[in-house]
């Protein structure tokens, strides 16, 4: 079979099981509660312009603002995904100092290969970027699967290749000791987790992100630094079980105890990936429970309701400004500039 027969073949299987499922949700290198935070229409401005009427705080400008990418899938074989990533940071150079990170939320690559690496980074190291900060995907995992030919080889996994080389080849791309890590950017707090095994040490995970006791430790006492109220922005990849259940198959495996870590705390943020789903189509893309969770679309792949890339073209994100009072989120369609009106939500930062 063919890589890109393969790819094909398991991004089919991927998202039927989704489907199914669904019914019951770097450091440097390149250089709220349930009740009345309900989310509202965005009103801040696209960078640059000007509205007639401006809230106070929005006049001195935001205390922080960053974009959050995911799933950029660098296939160093397809050039399709390489192309929206430069797209991407095309648009991002223009915001010039409105742009103080970037953060990519897993899949940078499509099977963490040597070559999708080098891929990732040549792209990365034309553009002056601000600090870009990123955690691991399944895919980043996916070397296990190609084979000495460097075809995708299904028959001989893992191909001589292991989770410890994916986990090494992440965190040498990052300059990170572990593959989960936190930053602090002006004064606001962000934590990445990240997946730390696939099938090869774990085969009861498949596709689902499996943190370790370490890692679940680790973040409970990284969430505790955060006493303040202020916002904490916590980065996953694959997608939360419904409430009371901890997930399986391409979901957050250790749910119920992510959410009891969260629950004390107010005005948390969590993205994830991995779903690829498109911000204009009929998918819910803000989800409130004790905190604040937001699932973000797609670079390499934006994908419909039914699973299926139609628009080629399109290469999307989100965008945040963090205010005294609020946080801003605004989707970007990176591929013609533009701000997606399905995706604007400003939430407002609760007090108690």
């Amino acid at each position: 079979m063919t890589r890109r027969n393969f790819i094909k073949w398991l991004i089919a299987a991927v998202w039927a099981s989704i489907l199914t499922i669904s019914g019951l949700i770097t450091s440097r290198r390149f250089r709220g509660a349930e009740g009345d935070n309900r989310a509202m229409p965005s009103t801040a401005a696209p960078p640059g312009s000007v509205t007639d009427e401006k809230q106070p705080t929005e006049d001195a400008g935001p205390l922080l603002s960053f974009f959050i990418i995911s799933d950029l899938h660098i296939n160093s074989g397809i050039t399709a995904q390489s192309n929206h990533l430069r797209k991407a940071l095309d648009d991002i150079k223009t915001f010039g100092d409105k742009v103080q990170a970037i953060v990519i939320t897993g899949d940078i690559t499509d099977s963490g290969t040597t070559a999708d690496y080098r891929e990732f980074k040549n792209i990365m190291s034309r553009y002056e970027l601000p600090p870009v900060y990123a955690n691991m995907g399944n895919h980043d995992y996916y070397n296990v699967w190609i084979g000495k030919d460097g075809a995708w080889n299904h028959d001989s996994f893992p191909n001589g290749k292991t989770d410890s080389m994916a986990r090494q080849a992440f965190t040498s791309m990052f300059n990170l000791e572990k593959p989960y890590h936190d930053v602090w950017l002006n004064g606001f707090h962000f934590i990445l987790l990240s997946q730390e095994a696939y099938i090869q040490e774990r085969p009861e995970v498949g596709e689902g992100a499996w943190y370790s006791d370490e890692q679940m430790s680790w973040f409970r006492s990284k969430m505790a630094e955060n006493n303040d109220g202020k916002p904490v922005f916590v980065m996953i990849h694959q997608e939360l079980p419904p409430i009371g259940q901890d997930g399986g198959n391409h979901m957050l495996i250790k749910a119920k105890e992510f959410r009891e870590i969260l629950k004390p705390y107010r005005n948390v943020f969590v993205f994830s990936g991995h779903t690829h789903q498109d911000f204009t189509v009929n998918t819910e893309h803000y989800i409130q429970e004790t905190f604040h969770w937001f699932r973000n679309s797609s670079i390499g792949l934006v994908m419909n309701t039914k699973y299926e890339n139609v628009r080629k073209d399109a290469a999307q994100g989100l965008y945040i400004e963090v205010y005294p009072d609020k946080v801003v989120l605004r989707g970007r369609e990176f591929s013609d500039r533009t701000w997606i009106k399905e995706a604007d939500w400003s939430v407002l930062i609760s007090e108690s």
